[in-house]
């Protein structure tokens, strides 16, 4: 169900702001959304996998208020990251 640490780094590679970055907004949102997205799948075939699904809702609740940071503080790599994932189409 989770990610495969191959896939996150890659993820951490492709929305890293500067070589070594793990822990900006932008890395941290990317790697919630591709796990988010794995949860999705699971719980398409697995409806009634309840403890899955609370862990969804918490890992959605936290890229909320990532990206609500990063509305407050800075719209333009806001814009591009949303645009990137893409979300809120």
């Amino acid at each position: 169900m989770a990610i495969s640490q191959e896939r996150k780094t890659e993820i951490m590679t492709e929305f890293a702001r500067q070589e070594g970055d793990t822990g900006s907004v932008e890395v941290q949102v990317a790697v919630l959304t591709a796990d988010i997205n794995e949860l999705n799948e699971h719980l398409s075939v697995h409806k009634k996998d309840f403890h899955s699904q609370r862990g969804l809702m918490k890992k959605i609740g936290h890229r909320r208020n990532l990206l609500a940071y990063l509305r407050k503080n800075d719209t333009t790599r806001y814009r591009d990251l949303i645009q990137k994932l893409g979300l809120r189409r």
